[in-house]
């Protein structure tokens, strides 16, 4: 049975809270005399799945124990051992993590009874409450009690001394801790298993053995496995590459022998239908499955009551996968491929997506769509890591598998902004009071995303005041939609670039005004807003608007040199990691791959876009159209995006690294650990970052 994924969030966390009453208190030589436990999946506690059995020690219970747990020889004369238990309790706990208060000592006695009873023990990951809340209050906690404990999250416990009411009190406090580990940036299971596991270092060494680990002793964590090489074409191709383009549309009047005849002359296994607004789809299979069973003649069958509607589409810049894991899911054979405006350009079918064979690498598939609250989110998005290391085995290029990391959160944002919707209106908010879209800033609307993102979210809406009911409505949606994302792992963005904030929530008038003023009279930290505002994405809502006043941005940018040359100091200031010795580290022995490797790239490739009016939102597609416009050179381009392709794989690395270990996520990277080649090729990216500076440095303004 294989240990959870470290990347698991606790807020899906499948846990099992468990108790154990023994004979005594020292672990190499007590006896259980009653065990239990209590299923936990999230913040959900399952009171109606739970267990409890008292046991036969095989040995007298000492009175001194007896008065604590009230178990006594009579009472375990007739049940059963150990061995005859063990069974139903492994099963019942199965792979989920093993939650309680002073774990270590239950996992002590615990395998000490498999051993007396010759039963293999296998590794489990387990955490204790208790020293989670010590981590939590940076206290001494090591002597708390039970009571005490529940009483500081206002917990009564029931049944105290009982093994079931123990555990139930254990699984309370451990719920109720999910959201302050969160604000403490303990988001998963592995980081949570790192951050008990680092009091080894506090001089607690008891507490520090009993907090958290697999087995009786504090170990490593048992990495990631990523032995799945996966066909990665699905995460290489959108569905612009592969559909049939352009969809046969077919009157709803249409008679079945007609239809018929139609898509026998197209070639096509189906039509789309408009029948007053509605537009829906016709397949092959619903003509003849109608024909067959029409008594009247099909003369009398018109399309417009045969038609499925409303039609299923998919943005033609998704990846494949998501369109293979939406018609799985749907169970349907046939999707619509819309543009940015939302019309239908092409179709999908089976046989588009014939070459895309890996249906179980579908790691993510649809479940962001299918998410219904903040841990779902959490669930699903906890599988990118995975499946980024399963694309990084099958040597998929660093920026696809960004790209692929980018659609996802992107998915996320929006996902995030339709639960919210539904819960302003379960509120009794209303619906939207006017049109509007939430945007992706920076390295997400780029595609450049790394494992690592922070919320940078911002809302257009059609009109309104600022703190007018327009305004209002809209703050009270970004603060869903932040508090849905940091529950699902991407946490609220330090510097506050989220919609919920006022200055990242306006009408298209007043991010106009903001726009104009930005390149009118900059300031460091304007430029610093400007800086992701042109990498703006929508992802939800009327993208028209956003892509409005992202235009609206590199119209005003292109016809100012003074702001272009603020933004092209940015740039110079840039300071390589690179030193006498060789990389310059932190006090963690890492180097800051993103302020000394891409944000040159990217700050350089964005400004080369303003000045020459090329608008486009990803790096490569900026240095891509530099260079077919002549203001770079080929050779230029290709070092450029070499260096850029380089610094990203080696972060990426990093990442997928310290998600096994519980390392908190970031773009510092430990060179020391990377093979002489990789070290080679990262000092060669660095260096030609020279190149890129110079050439924007070089302007004539």
């Amino acid at each position: 049975m294989e240990l959870l994924d470290p990347s698991t969030p606790l807020i899906s966390l499948a846990a099992a809270a468990i108790d154990s009453e023994t004979t005594g208190v020292d672990p190499a030589h007590a006896r259980i005399v009653q065990l239990a436990s209590i299923q936990v999946d999230g913040v959900a506690i399952h009171r109606e799945r739970s267990v409890q059995h008292l046991i036969n020690p095989g040995v007298p219970i000492p009175e001194k124990s007896s008065t604590i747990h009230n178990i006594r020889d009579a009472d375990v004369a007739d049940a059963h051992t150990f061995v005859k238990i063990w069974d139903i309790f492994d099963a019942f706990t199965g792979p989920r993590v093993l939650i309680g208060y002073r774990t270590g000592f239950d996992i002590s006695v615990l395998k000490r009874e498999c051993a007396l009873a010759d039963i293999g023990w296998r590794d489990r990951y387990w955490i204790c409450v208790q020293a989670l809340a010590r981590l939590l209050a940076s206290q001494q906690l090591a002597t708390e009690s039970l009571e005490s404990l529940a009483d500081r999250f206002d917990i009564a416990i029931t049944d105290r001394h009982t093994a079931l009411g123990d555990a139930q009190a254990a699984a309370e406090i451990w719920v109720a801790m999910i959201p302050l580990l969160r604000r403490k940036g303990i988001r998963t299971l592995g980081e949570a298993l790192s951050a008990s596991q680092a009091m080894l270092n506090d001089g607690s060494q008891e507490l520090a053995r009993e907090s958290a680990g697999v087995d009786a002793d504090v170990s490593e964590l048992k990495p990631a496995d990523y032995p799945l090489r996966i066909d990665s074409y699905a995460y290489k191709k959108r569905l612009s590459d592969v559909m049939s383009a352009p969809p046969v549309f077919a009157s709803a009047d249409l008679t079945l022998q007609d239809a018929a005849r139609l898509l026998i002359e197209k070639q096509v296994s189906s039509v789309l239908v408009r029948s007053g607004d509605a537009v829906g789809i016709v397949t092959e299979r619903d003509v003849l499955r109608s024909i067959a069973a029409d008594v009247q003649g099909d003369d009398y069958i018109r399309l417009r009551s045969i038609m499925n509607s409303p039609l299923h589409a998919m943005r033609e810049d998704r990846h494949l996968y998501t369109a293979m894991a939406r018609m799985n899911r749907l169970g349907i054979r046939h999707l619509a491929v819309s543009d940015d405006h939302g019309e239908i350009v092409g179709m999908v079918t089976p046989r588009n997506l014939l070459r895309a064979r890996a249906s179980e690498a579908l790691l993510l598939g649809d479940e962001i769509e299918a998410a219904e609250d903040g841990g779902g989110l959490a669930a699903a998005r906890a599988k990118l890591s995975k499946l980024a290391g399963g694309l990084l085995a099958d040597e998929l290029d660093a920026r696809s598998i960004c790209a692929v990391i980018s659609a996802e959160l992107c998915t996320l944002t929006r996902r995030a902004s339709e639960i919210a919707e539904a819960r302003m209106l379960a509120d009794g908010q209303g619906s939207a009071p006017v049109p509007y879209a939430v945007m992706v800033l920076g390295s997400g609307g780029r595609g450049e995303s790394l494992l690592a993102p922070d919320q940078d979210n911002a809302i257009v809406y059609e009109q309104g005041e600022p703190g007018g009911p327009e305004d209002l409505w809209f703050e009270q949606l970004g603060g869903h939609i932040a508090d849905l994302l940091d529950e699902a792992g991407v946490p609220y963005c330090q510097g506050g670039v989220m919609a919920r904030n006022a200055a990242w929530r306006k009408s298209v008038d007043g991010w106009q005004e903001t726009i104009d003023g930005w390149v009118r009279k900059s300031s460091p930290q304007d430029l610093l807003n400007v800086d992701i505002f042109f990498d703006a994405a929508a992802v939800y809502g009327h993208p028209a608007l956003a892509d409005k006043i992202w235009r609206h941005a590199y119209e005003r940018a292109h016809k100012a040199p003074a702001f272009q040359a603020l933004l092209t100091e940015l740039a110079r200031r840039w300071n390589s990691p690179l030193g006498m010795w060789g990389f310059r580290t932190d006090a963690h022995d890492r180097t800051d791959l993103k302020a000394g490797g891409l944000m040159p790239i990217f700050t350089a490739a964005r400004i080369m876009s303003i000045r020459h009016s090329l608008p486009a939102r990803s790096t490569v597609e900026r240095l891509r159209r530099a260079g077919q416009a002549d203001f770079m050179s080929d050779a230029a381009v290709e070092r450029t995006l070499s260096s850029h392709e380089t610094i990203l794989r080696a972060i990426l690395k990093q990442q997928l690294a310290d998600v096994n270990a519980g390392v908190p996520l970031s773009n510092r990277v430990a060179v020391k650990t990377l093979s002489a080649d990789e070290r080679s090729a990262l000092r060669t990216a660095i260096r030609d970052i020279d190149l890129i500076v110079d050439i924007v440095s070089e302007a004539r303004f």
